[in-house]
């Protein structure tokens, strides 16, 4: 069965065979049930700032650095890869100030960690005092 006729509106199809290929894995077999064909997987990732700093995490269980590439373009970062027969896509939209030419990657314990600084531009603030009216005006009606 080819997974690419599995069409957007039928995901509990694509789970089940998820989740079928995920049962013969544990009993150490490593293809895909129906023969030849590619798994989408979905692995989990953490998107956060900390201390001037744009983070991505992802975990990638058994892949190493070879397998896994990161790109970023157009504002955005995708991460993708290959494993045992299931490939993965994920792409994040940066936040305005990202210098993506600072951009670094590092994996261990098959924990992707992709760090960008962030340059806030420092916008001034003014506090505004609020003043009454002069005495004696009446606030006007405006007619619609």
């Amino acid at each position: 069965m080819d997974t690419r006729l599995v069409k957007q509106e039928f995901p509990l199809f694509r789970r089940l065979g998820r989740d079928f290929d995920w049962f013969l894995d544990r009993f150490g077999f490593d293809r895909p049930m129906f023969e030849g064909s590619t798994q989408m997987w979905t692995p989990y990732v953490e998107v956060f700032e900390k201390a001037n700093e744009f983070v991505v995490r992802a975990e990638l269980p058994g892949l190493k650095k070879e397998e896994i590439k990161v790109e970023i373009a157009e504002g955005e970062l995708t991460i993708s890869g290959e494993r045992c027969h299931s490939v993965f896509l994920r792409t994040i939209a940066l936040p305005e100030g990202v210098k993506i030419e600072n951009a670094a990657a590092t994996v261990k314990d098959g924990v992707l960690e992709i760090k960008m600084p962030i340059a806030r531009a420092e916008t001034p603030r003014r506090r505004v005092e609020i003043k009454e009216g002069p005495e004696g005006e009446k606030a006007t009606k405006h007619a619609a």
